[in-house]
């Protein structure tokens, strides 16, 4: 019993003895930054919920701001916008053979598969309408 305790405890708290990779900013980036290469390294260290690598980090958006030589969490980083508010975008709707398409307004900043409020320009009228990958908005029912 008492051996098995021992292996418990040492396979607990042996990540914190050795020590994990965790992403760290090397400069001050506010939030809605999209972050590159040069604004994470990563270091021997341990923090809960921080991120272990830097490649998931790379293209993504601050959400809130990182400071310079401190751990980069999962929550702080969001996918990076490809509409930004009150951009012009094509906003399509299909439905039983039935297709329209038009011209809207974007109301919010959104992400390809996020949803977001979009005003027809045409009846000025608000709708949901999720983002693509090309940048237009596809609105369902």
């Amino acid at each position: 019993m008492i051996g098995r305790i021992s292996l418990v405890l040492v396979t607990a708290f042996l990540p914190a003895v050795l020590g994990a990779d965790i992403a760290v900013a090397t400069r001050n980036i506010r939030p809605g930054n999209v972050l590159s290469a040069s604004d994470i390294v990563v270091i021997r260290g341990s923090t809960k919920g921080a991120f272990e690598d830097a490649s998931p980090i790379v293209g993504a958006e601050a959400a809130v701001a990182l400071f310079a030589g401190r751990a980069i969490l999962l929550g702080q980083i969001a996918p990076a916008a490809s509409i930004e508010r009150n951009q012009i975008v094509e906003i399509n709707f299909a439905s039983k053979g039935l297709s329209m398409t038009t011209e809207g307004r974007a109301l919010a900043r959104g992400a390809i598969g996020q949803r977001i409020r979009v005003m027809n320009l045409a009846s000025k009228t608000p709708i949901f309408g999720t983002v693509q990958e090309d940048g237009t908005v596809r609105v369902s029912k």
